[in-house]
């Protein structure tokens, strides 16, 4: 599925765009741009993606010779969507996943799937091609029963052919003239029994792994066009920060140097060739003086600063039912610091302006929101843009590389005709992408005389936590210009999805709860999108609190949330999860702890129970994970091996965000500007075994998976150090220093 790249990485644009899977030959663009314009007709309502994208077309193309193309608005993030996407529809066509060419998330010839984001591409993404597929397949089978005077129930799809009983056979490619398949989808599709599964459900190996092991031209950092020239952009020290003046002489006579482009505080520097762009950067900000402004708040007051901001309280749940008398009462309060996505690879860009048409190269996870926010940035018709979706080095949610694709467009724009590579270093990725919202949880429960919760009040002040562009105000390089965009006043996302009152809502059945998200519109930092939103801290608090009241009620914790859930699935997950770890048999010692977490993801997404098992070094303070069990249901499993792909992935970054991270600032600037001072989880951090269990729900609608871990993780962890030590840590993160202040020498 991945073309061997040129020597040194040295791509042409056709090189690339078929390496990449983002160039479709054998239809019309135009007639591309007509099929997305056209919409589902009043009545039933389409399955997934279908329902905005409604042509079987725009999902599956073959072509005459026998090739098939499938289009996925969503991009590949290291998920393995796009490994799973073509399980699907191989399955459904009858055909072997290497006859399928996936296309991924471009403006030019994908649909429009929004944002790759919130664990919903295989909901709405692989809905829509499963859907699509299966039509087109039955499609081909009409034709073919015409074309072979045969009964379409004598016929099969089987590689790349409908096929008779006695042998006979059409090849895909002789059936699809006249537009065949340039129908509007059905909303009731014949799929196959997934008791006759041959691929879904089955391991396969993932397409985008080989490139990214042998060291290929795997993301965007790694793209490299004929001409190109290399950028760097010069960062104020802070935000709000002005450019009084700056002495471009010694910068511009370096070797090298092409260009400086300077707009209003939007700084860059253009070079031939990549080192020179770094060093004529550094002599651009010598030499540059700044007028210092919005001072931030004072860090060691940020929750009590969050608590006294202007908030919105939104009811999001207010349950009044008949129960016994509380016969004890608890409370406690849960606190998560600013957390940052420390992609390994800092954001990156090319752009290429020709003939009044710009091309974007990006690791966006919207391709077509930020068409339209670079849109209003340069002033061009939207039609006059392509942004194509190549994959980044790191990050789940809205880092840098939105605003890296935006200084890449505006550089651009200054030197047409050459394709402009922007990338951050590694102090303006930590100090500039949108962070993770610190967040406040406030929990109070009673307890009835058997230890049955009887009343639930949870309360959570949370800024944003998506300030993703769809217009350029929430691009940062747009903040800067003579002429800045003003970034729009946040809103909070409203539920099921969900942003800081992600998972507010508990799964477990509570006679009277009362759950009010307090939304803080004003952000003392810059924030957006971090992988699983307020779920993780929500789930943090309520899966921590959850203990507490099983420890008071003295109830074993696995049990005290059986007696409250009536979810068979979510049961289901918890007995797999704790049968699976050893739950009644744990070997409990000196320094050692266990731990359970459990949630449903967005309460509509997978179900996850987890089991730690930990040690800690009084000495130190360290938490070492020795061994972390999982059950997931995430539906109808598609590939069983990307799943605990994407729930160990989980396991290990929340353990990371749990036990070591945590946004560091004065009143001036950011101060986590590397990996010194923003301390990520390292090899010998990692736990020492997980173990994922995947539920089989053959025919089940597919459930999000990719951030069901996080706050199941945090949750665990936090269980787990109370019970190795007595103590109860609230705060994140749940680092060595508070551990060892709890628990002393």
């Amino acid at each position: 599925m991945n073309s061997t790249p040129s020597p040194g990485l040295l791509l042409s644009r056709r090189e690339f765009l078929t390496t990449a899977g983002a160039l479709v030959v054998g239809f019309s663009l135009g007639a591309v741009s007509d099929l997305f314009a056209q919409r589902p007709q009043e009545g039933a309502k389409l399955p997934g993606s279908l329902a905005s994208t409604p042509m079987l077309d725009a999902w599956i193309r073959i072509g005459a010779d026998g090739t098939i193309t499938v289009c996925t608005g969503k991009g590949e993030l290291g998920q393995g969507i796009k490994t799973a996407l073509i399980q699907i529809a191989s399955e459904e066509l009858g055909v072997q996943p290497a006859a399928i060419k996936p296309v991924t998330a471009d403006t030019r010839t994908t649909p429009d799937e929004g944002y790759t984001a919130g664990s919903n591409s295989m909901k709405d993404s692989g809905t829509a091609i499963q859907n699509a597929a299966a039509q087109v397949r039955e499609i081909l089978i009409g034709r073919a029963a015409d074309k072979l005077t045969v009964s379409a129930d004598k016929l099969v799809a089987r590689d790349g052919f409908v096929v008779t009983d006695d042998g006979r056979r059409a090849a895909f490619g002789e059936l699809v003239g006249d537009n065949l398949t340039h129908v509007r989808a059905q909303p009731q599709s014949k799929l196959k029994d997934p008791r006759t599964y041959a691929l879904v459900g089955k391991p396969l190996a993932r397409v985008d792994i080989p490139a990214k092991v042998s060291g290929g031209a795997a993301y965007v950092q790694d793209l490299r066009l004929p001409g190109m020239l290399h950028a760097r952009v010069i960062r104020p020290p802070s935000y709000g920060a002005r450019l009084r003046d700056v002495k471009v002489a010694d910068a511009e006579t370096l070797p090298g140097v092409i260009k400086i482009v300077r707009d209003g505080n939007f700084l860059a520097v253009v070079a031939e060739h990549e080192f020179q762009a770094v060093v004529a950067m550094r002599a651009l900000a010598t030499n540059a003086s700044w007028e210092m402004r919005n001072r931030l708040p004072d860090p060691s007051d940020i929750y009590g600063t969050l608590r006294r901001l202007p908030a919105d309280a939104i009811v999001d749940l207010d349950l009044n039912g008949q129960a016994a008398a509380p016969a004890r009462r608890l409370e406690a309060s849960y606190r998560r610091p600013y957390q940052m996505h420390g992609a390994i690879g800092p954001a990156c860009a090319i752009a290429l302006m020709k003939d009044g048409t710009l091309t974007v190269w990006t690791h966006s996870q919207g391709v077509y929101p930020l068409r339209k926010s670079i849109a209003e940035l340069l002033h061009l018709p939207e039609d006059r843009i392509q942004c194509v979706h190549a994959e980044g080095a790191g990050c789940y949610g809205h880092n840098g590389a939105d605003d890296a694709a935006a200084d890449a467009a505006l550089i651009a724009r200054a030197l047409p005709d050459r394709p402009v590579r922007v990338q951050w270093m590694r102090e303006q990725e930590h100090a500039w992408e949108p962070y993770g919202p610190a967040m406040i949880a406030d929990v109070k429960a009673a307890l009835d005389a058997d230890g049955n919760v009887v009343e639930w009040t949870y309360d959570v002040w949370s800024n944003a936590h998506s300030t993703r562009p769809g217009g350029a105000g929430n691009l940062l390089p747009a903040w800067h210009l003579e002429t800045p965009f003003t970034q729009p006043v946040p809103k909070p996302i409203p539920l099921p999805e969900g942003g800081g009152d992600r998972n507010a809502i508990p799964l477990y059945k509570f006679p009277n709860a009362r759950v009010v998200h307090h939304f803080i519109p004003s952000m003392p930092v810059r924030v957006s999108a971090l992988r699983a939103l307020g779920a993780y801290a929500n789930i943090f608090a309520i899966e921590s609190f959850i203990d507490e009241l099983a420890a008071a009620a003295s109830v074993d914790p696995v049990e005290f949330r059986l007696r409250h859930l009536d979810d068979p699935r979510a049961r289901d997950v918890i007995v797999m999860a704790a049968s699976r770890f050893g739950w009644a048999n744990y070997p409990a010692g000196k320094g050692r702890g266990r731990g359970f977490a459990f949630a449903r993801y967005k309460n509509l997404g997978a179900y996850l129970a987890l089991a730690v098992d930990i040690e800690i070094d009084r000495e130190s303070g360290r938490v070492k994970v020795l061994r972390a069990v999982a059950a997931v249901d995430s539906g109808q499993p598609v590939n069983p091996d990307g799943i605990r792909n994407q729930i160990e992935g989980g396991i290990v970054q929340s353990a990371s965000w749990t036990l070591y991270e945590a946004v560091s600032f004065d009143t001036n600037a950011i101060t986590s500007t590397d990996w010194g001072s923003y301390p990520i989880a390292r090899f010998a951090d990692v736990p020492g075994n997980v173990d994922v269990h995947v539920i089989e729900r053959p025919g089940a609608p597919f459930l999000g998976t990719g951030e069901a871990a996080q706050g199941p993780t945090a949750a665990a962890l936090a269980n787990a150090i109370a019970n190795a030590t007595g103590a109860r840590l609230r705060e994140l993160p749940l680092s060595r220093t508070r551990v060892k202040a709890t628990i002393g020498v």
